[in-house]
């Protein structure tokens, strides 16, 4: 039902309200809606938050978004994890259509005591209607309006100085404009311009003169954790560090020990969560061999997707890792180092799996009574039986939250989910509200290839994060569009991790691109998303597909141990950890990069050269910082990046910059320095930039500009 004040299109929300939208702690965001009324009449709407203790919040301003569009918001920062509440005020704003008008006829002469008598009692109405407890710095806009110096009289005193109460000077304030307004002696210009001060604006807002509010429905925000908006990810087989693979002896697996000493160099490399794929007893039949094949040698390990044997099922460790005090030291060790383990949650079965024999109900029988093993046609995974959630989903409920919980009990938090798509989406909107009722801390994320409105869904019912089409984005065009989409149109409730490849994804862009190619999509990855991984190898650009047109690996650590000469690559040149490393702890050290919803694209005249920025104001920071520790002069911490998508060829554009988007007046000249090169250059609105992919297929600058410049 439309109120006395239309509210329409409040944003964030989620499937009209059904489902909280998503932040993360201290992560800054808008609060946005379309308020109109009839006639000429001027309009205000503010925010009023709750938070989860509920306790609620002054109201916050909004203001009109862009001219005549009749849309409001607020950039808003919830501090603190849990579910917020938030409604939408809309009134009335008498004083506005005062002002409005008065600003026409005083000059004009039609009118003037009649137009100043009738807002001299609007100012009164307001200075009533002001409380002592708004006095008291209970919002941001009555601390910067604490002054009170309006204007001055003919004696020179300030407002608010005279007369003031002592319990309120903004009160007075409020009074002493009215009383202007009223001065007969004073040029009918100088009785307006008391009311038109920003002195006086500023105590508008936080004293807003409200008549006929309307107020919305309330919306729910569930505020997480900060890792499930910011962290760095990187994924590696526990299985193949410290493998011995020696042809004139059988192989031997790594162990959750030997893996434990490849933690430091991935701490070192800057990374915050370190994702195992499943460390399961693996299942003996139907076993794949090496390069997926159906004959597999004596020795060779199986895909740890194919979970289950006679030594245990999920809730087992696979022998050859260890055991749960080896995991409880590895999850231990993580930690010292900052890091945290994510592992995989993959809800089917290799035919040896103990739920096969124990509960044959959970599978999908064929025709001629054998089990269904999983298909995507052409592909076929017989080593893997799916899972049938509809013969005993209460059963299957009780075994998954068991496994989840299990796990939750050894120290993991986080749990990357293996194609939740082929699982119902009743069966997630369960489980996830069930840990997040005991656990919020504890994050899922979604490995969901699949179609959009499958991604969304499963993103809406609780998903933290999610995979996404990042992977196969790589013109100008579509990076602009899609990541545009995420970080926008998708933002309040899916949260991108932007994976440069994974153990079934190699593109055929880094396929052929070289080194060039995989340092052009981890800056993309690393700088246009707050959260970002890499599966291992990456760093030695690892690049053979099993054959020409096909995503998967040559020799796939799915398959086989793949031990790798970390050390000697590093010494050689051969690595790419240490750029990794330096675009990890560029994230670190830039605020801007740590949100989603602040990456602005620019204009390029050339297709193979695209241009980002991310701005966080230094008000919304408590100050903006460089990685130097320098103090940005007032536009906060901005990053502007100009990638060569081009890896074979070098190329030459010309840049145009939103400079308003970077906090800068639109002719301002600035510097920037590149964090790569270490260069620094004075750019203006238009720059020309070369960029030859061999040698530096980006610039990552910093922006630093000259207080006069300041927008």
């Amino acid at each position: 039902m439309i109120g006395r004040i239309p509210i329409l299109d409040i944003h964030p929300v989620v499937d009209c309200g059904r489902r909280p939208a998503k932040a993360a702690a201290g992560e800054t965001f808008d609060l946005a809606a379309t308020v109109f009324r009839e006639g000429h009449d001027a309009v205000a709407a503010g925010v009023v938050l709750t938070d989860p203790a509920g306790a609620r919040g002054p109201l916050l301003p909004m203001r009109e978004m862009a001219p005549g569009t009749d849309r409001w918001g607020v950039q808003v920062t919830l501090p603190d994890e849990g579910l917020w509440h938030f409604r939408v005020e809309a009134w009335g704003d008498p004083i506005a259509t005062w002002l409005h008008d008065a600003a026409i006829k005083i000059p004009r002469g039609l009118d003037v005591d009649l137009m100043c008598e009738e807002g001299a009692r609007l100012f009164e109405r307001a200075a009533k209607a002001v409380r002592p407890a708004d006095c008291r710095g209970a919002h941001p806009s009555a601390a910067k309006a604490e002054p009170v110096a309006v204007g001055a009289g003919r004696g020179g005193t300030p407002i608010g100085e005279r007369d003031a109460e002592p319990a309120c000077g903004h009160r007075a304030a409020l009074q002493e404009v009215a009383a202007r307004l009223r001065d007969e002696n004073l040029d009918p210009r100088a009785r307006l311009s008391v009311a038109q001060l920003p002195q006086t604006a500023a105590l508008l807002a936080a004293h807003p003169l409200r008549d006929l509010v309307t107020t919305s429905s309330e919306h729910e925000i569930l505020v997480h954790r900060r890792r499930a908006l910011f962290g760095s990810w990187y994924e590696f087989f526990p299985r193949s560090e410290g493998a011995i693979v020696d042809d004139a002896t059988a192989p031997k697996s790594g162990n959750f020990r030997t893996a434990s000493k490849r933690l430091p160099a991935v701490a070192a490399m800057g990374f915050d969560v370190v994702y195992l794929p499943p460390v399961h007893p693996i299942g003996l039949a139907h076993r794949k061999g090496r390069n997926n094949t159906l004959h597999p040698e004596p020795y060779d390990p199986g895909s740890p997707w194919a979970i289950g044997s006679e030594q245990g099922g999920h809730d087992a460790i696979h022998p050859d890792l260890g055991d749960f005090a080896d995991f409880d030291a590895f999850v231990q060790r993580t930690r010292e180092l900052g890091m945290e383990v994510a592992i995989d949650l993959a809800l089917q079965c290799s035919p040896d799996h103990p739920w096969v024999k124990e509960h044959p109900e959970w599978f999908n029988v064929r025709a001629d009574g054998t089990i269904a093993y999983a298909e995507n046609p052409p592909k076929k995974y017989q080593d893997i039986y799916p899972l049938n959630f509809d013969n005993d989903p209460e059963g299957i409920y009780a075994e998954v939250r068991r496994v989840v919980r299990l796990w939750m009990d050894h120290g993991v938090r986080i749990f990357r989910v293996d194609n939740p798509h082929t699982k119902p989406v009743s069966f997630w909107d369960r489980l996830l509200a069930d840990i997040h009722a005991t656990d919020p801390d504890v994050l899922f994320l979604s490995e969901a290839f699949t179609r959009p409105a499958m991604m969304q869904t499963l993103a809406k019912v609780g998903f933290h994060q999610s995979y996404t089409y990042f992977t196969w984005r790589n013109s100008r065009v579509e990076v602009e569009e899609y990541l545009t989409e995420l970080s926008r149109e998708t933002s309040h409730f899916l949260r991108p991790n932007l994976f440069v490849n994974t153990p079934d994804i190699l593109h055929e862009y880094l396929q052929h691109g070289g080194v060039p190619a995989f340092k052009i999509r981890a800056v993309l990855a690393a700088l246009t998303g707050p959260t970002w991984g890499v599966y291992a190898g990456y760093e030695l650009a690892e690049n053979v597909p099993v054959r020409p047109g096909s995503e998967e690996y040559l020799d796939s650590e799915k398959y086989q141990y793949k031990p790798r000469d970390w050390v000697n690559a590093e010494r050689e040149g051969r690595s790419l950890a240490p750029f990794i490393t330096q675009l990890n702890l560029f994230r670190r050290a830039h605020p801007a990069l740590q949100e989603l919803r602040n990456l602005r694209f620019h204009n390029v005249d050339q297709p193979d050269i695209v241009c980002f920025s991310k701005r966080l104001p230094a008000e919304r920071q408590g100050g903006a910082y460089d990685a130097s520790g320098a103090r940005r002069h007032g536009i906060g911490d901005v990053v502007l990046a100009v990638v060569n998508l081009d890896p074979h060829n070098t190329r030459e554009a010309t840049v145009f910059l939103d400079l308003p988007a970077l906090g800068l007046d639109p002719q301002a000249e600035f510097v920037v320095d590149d964090e790569l090169s270490g260069e620094s250059y004075r750019w203006r609105q238009a720059n020309y930039v070369r960029l030859d992919p061999q040698i530096q297929p980006a610039h990552i600058f910093t922006v630093r500009a000259a207080p006069a410049a300041v927008r």
